[in-house]
């Protein structure tokens, strides 16, 4: 018995580390060996559709198409599209206000979800490539011909942005320490190979991935498999950045991670055949560690803490594991219920919100739940 729960224990552990630290680790070995060249020259400009999604936005569309009309894209090779979903409020009278300056309302009827908006989009775009971007994400000037310029290299099928988070004093929070991290990972994956998934706030793809858009998957992550399959891949563009802020209402994040990974389930069990290594090679392993090993640490953890304590009342060094880890848990919860700025206790307390927010998704999965459309977050 004892035996069995030390090989869980350490198995557990050994699989949490391996999930955050192990995986990228072996890609910085890898990429030493092994590097995906690009092309830095700049690509001519493409056709380009930008697609924006919203619904119910009017306090938001004003500023984000202030800022699209800034971007520095010749506007003859540009097309800018807003599929505003079933809106009810003003969103498309500020949008129709534009429409001598170049921006054009697509206006639907019956609100399906915002892929099902940006599938219609796709229908109606012109543009050979297809950017997407949320109405709460602010862009530089020049960051539209930044992610474009990715596509110079022609086994990319998609291009992600880099994101950067913010608190409403500028300064970075938990999450956007955690941002962070996921944006150098993705800088490995892009120098090894390719991205396992994308921002879902701005990216770009090819108008060939876009065009079996499902109405009830997530898009930047199904778009990311349809380039694999494809025989393209996906890469990163860290000069191209989408800015955005924290919930403003913090007591909504926790919900918000739950449909993001029920989300991200949804369309990872509707392309399992990419785990064939056979077939998909390297992006198999990336695939496996990067998503399914990455949900799978919740369970890893509570395996960790039940084995423990079992083996703690038999060995004194199980016994300081033991307590080792409900300190950290003690901590997490003071990083979760109270506001310091000390990274010590609110990295600690977003990583537990993470993996609680990623079990109780699995919980909801499991139970049959699948999500199609949600309010858009007021940041």
């Amino acid at each position: 018995m004892l035996t069995i729960c030390e090989y869980l224990f350490w198995g557990s552990v050994f699989l949490v580390f391996y999930s955050y630290a192990g995986y990228p680790i072996s890609l910085w070995f890898i990429s030493l060996f092994r590097k995906k060249d690009r092309s830095l020259e700049e690509t001519a400009f493409p056709n380009v559709t930008m697609v924006i999604t919203a619904h119910n936005e009017e306090k938001r569309i004003a500023s984000k198409l202030k800022n699209t009309l800034k971007l520095t894209y010749p506007r003859e090779k540009l097309q800018i599209l807003v599929a505003s979903d079933g809106s009810t409020d003003g969103t498309n009278a500020i949008v129709a206000e534009k429409k001598d300056q170049g921006i054009e309302l697509l206006a639907i009827e019956k609100r399906g979800g915002k892929e099902s908006a940006q599938k219609e989009a796709v229908a109606a775009a012109r543009g050979d490539i297809i950017v997407f971007s949320d109405v709460a994400t602010i862009l530089d000037l020049n960051g539209l011909e930044q992610i474009v310029a990715g596509f110079a290299d022609p086994t990319v099928g998609c291009v992600s942005s880099k994101d950067r988070m913010v608190d409403n004093d500028g300064f970075p929070s938990g999450e956007g320490m955690y941002v962070r991290y996921e944006m150098w990972l993705r800088l490995l994956e892009s120098k090894v190979n390719s991205l396992v998934g994308l921002s879902g706030s701005f990216f770009a793809a090819r108008r060939e991935v876009c065009m079996d858009f499902s109405a009830d998957m997530q898009s930047d992550f199904r778009t990311l498999l349809n380039s694999m399959k494809m025989g393209l891949r996906g890469i990163i563009e860290p000069r191209a950045v989408g800015y955005y802020q924290d919930l403003a209402d913090s007591s909504r994040e926790f919900d918000r991670k739950v449909r993001t990974v029920i989300r991200g389930l949804t369309v990872f069990f509707h392309h399992l055949e990419l785990l064939n290594v056979f077939k998909y090679g390297f992006f198999s392993y990336q695939l496996f560690c990067h998503k399914l090993l990455r949900w799978l640490v919740p369970i890893f953890m509570i395996i960790s803490l039940v084995s423990c304590t079992i083996l703690a009342s038999h060995s004194v060094m199980f016994l300081g594991l033991l307590a080792a880890q409900l300190v950290f848990y003690a901590i997490a919860a003071i990083g979760i219920v109270g506001e310091f700025d000390s990274a010590i206790i609110r990295i600690p307390g977003y990583f537990l919100t993470v993996n609680a927010s990623i079990f109780v998704a699995w919980w909801r999965y499991l139970g049959k739940e699948r999500i199609v459309m949600w309010n858009p977050s007021q940041r």
